[in-house]
């Protein structure tokens, strides 16, 4: 019998990167023990666990798997970006090759799937190409390999959303600055040098399982941004989703559940009684 955790609670991790602290909050989900490795949320530009909702647990306890979502430096409760710090064109580069590494050593980690949506989606790709050994599979859902017109147009409408109605108070809801979280994401997406970042050329060395999901109406990319993947990387499996925008996990979610779960199950090699850091405290 599956034993599942009890209603997840916010835990967090200090981290030293780049001469500055950070404090990131995360949060287990699911089984206690799974016979699966553990399946780690990254979550999209705006996001955080708490806008995640109940996603992660759902799939999770579906699934006896063993879940880790977290809040990236930015977002949620984790360290808060400072109003005056801009982030790079490289900033996707800086999670996946610096951050992550630090964070899965210090939960003790060991080749986690990475289940990752948008910006957290990109941020997998980066990771499974840059530390192919670290991975036992990856699930991309609605990520970005190169910047589209249709993403600069639907992100400078959010930008206006943000300036004249009350989505700053709505999105106050998932982050403890929501300046920090929006202002990060919205400023360095239209910052013109931005608009030639591009990862296809360093898609071709992931090796691991990849299933690419995306929405058939999602309006901040095409299906170009998929196809593209499995172009570099042609073990990848593509779903397209009907009636779908930019956040399956919303739009679709047992269509998208019933996709990633079985890729998942279908690539691991089962080690039963896997035991996971989390399981002394139910």
């Amino acid at each position: 019998m599956t034993v599942m955790l009890h209603e997840p609670r916010t835990e967090f991790v200090n981290l030293a990167w780049r001469d500055k602290p950070l404090r990131l909050e995360y949060q287990w989900v699911g089984a206690v023990k799974s016979a699966y490795p553990v399946v780690v949320f990254l979550h999209e530009g705006l996001g955080s666990i708490a806008l995640w909702k109940d996603y992660p647990q759902r799939f999770c306890e579906a699934n006896g798997f063993t879940g880790l979502v977290f809040s990236r430096y930015g977002y949620g409760h984790s360290t808060p970006r400072p109003h005056d710090e801009r982030w790079p064109v490289s900033f996707m580069h800086a999670q996946a090759d610096e951050v992550l590494p630090m964070f899965f050593a210090a939960l003790g980690l060991d080749k986690p799937w990475l289940f990752g949506h948008s910006d957290g989606g990109s941020i997998s790709l980066l990771h499974a190409a840059h530390f192919p050994d670290s991975v036992s599979g990856i699930a991309v859902v609605a990520p970005h390999i190169f910047v589209e017109e249709v993403s600069i147009t639907s992100i400078e409408q959010a930008r206006e959303t943000y300036l004249s109605t009350d989505f700053q108070s709505k999105l106050g809801r998932y982050h403890a600055d929501a300046d920090s979280a929006f202002w990060g994401w919205n400023n360095i997406w239209l910052d013109p040098a931005f608009r030639s970042w591009n990862i296809e050329n360093e898609l071709h060395n992931i090796t691991c399982p990849v299933i690419a999901v995306q929405g058939e109406d999602d309006e901040y990319g095409t299906l170009e941004q998929i196809r593209g993947i499995q172009r570099k990387a042609p073990q990848t499996r593509l779903v397209v989703l009907p009636r779908c925008g930019h956040s399956p996990h919303r739009d679709q979610p047992e269509a998208l559940t019933k996709e990633v779960a079985e890729f998942i199950q279908s690539n691991t090699s089962v080690i039963p009684e896997r035991h996971h850091k989390q399981g002394d405290k139910p």
